[in-house]
């Protein structure tokens, strides 16, 4: 189950959509270590291992625990962060046991459509493609004020999307980024 956790997270799929990977892709399952003719793990499995992660706090560990897998095989994280931030929506309808949607998934609205969740602030390392960082935060926070989530302490350069584009105007950022000599490059909203 861990590694199909894994997959759900690379390709940012839910639990539904992560099953139907299991049937779909063969090289999906061989990494999975399952075959089409034993049992697949159905949605709710996946729904309850991902929870049973969440309840003892163990998805950090399990992130840390990859990479530390990766580095022991020469990967290194070194030369650059590329961040970006991923609204993870929830169902609407998702109520806690008083009734009420959770305080910590408000709504967010993104282009034309509202979204009701958490945001997950990403940083990649721009050499190898590996993912070093992984942060939390509400869907309606911004990616500029949550940015030092997305870096970790090597890079001299860091990529972002238009969601980093007031970088430049932000204070603390500024004398951060003189601080550390980081060369920030911000995609524009064209």
């Amino acid at each position: 189950m861990p590694r199909v956790h894994c997959v759900r997270l690379f390709y940012n799929l839910s639990d539904p959509g992560m099953e139907d990977l299991l049937y779909e892709v063969e090289s999906v399952r061989r990494f999975a270590g399952l075959r089409l003719t034993g049992p697949l793990p159905d949605e709710t499995t996946i729904l309850k291992f991902r929870h049973l992660l969440e309840k003892h706090g163990l998805g950090g560990a399990l992130f840390e625990e990859i990479n530390a897998h990766l580095a022991s095989l020469g990967h290194r994280l070194k030369t650059g962060t590329i961040m970006d931030a991923s609204i993870v929506d929830a169902p609407g309808s998702t109520k806690n046991k008083a009734g009420e949607r959770d305080p910590e998934m408000p709504q967010v609205k993104k282009g034309n459509q509202w979204y009701f969740g958490m945001k997950a602030h990403i940083g990649v390392d721009a050499e190898s493609g590996l993912t070093h960082t992984l942060a939390t935060t509400s869907a309606n926070g911004s990616d500029v004020a949550h940015a030092h989530l997305a870096l970790h302490g090597g890079g001299a350069e860091v990529w972002g999307g238009a969601g980093w584009t007031g970088m430049a105007r932000r204070r603390r950022r500024r004398s951060a980024r003189r601080r550390c000599g980081r060369r920030w490059s911000i995609r524009s909203c064209t």
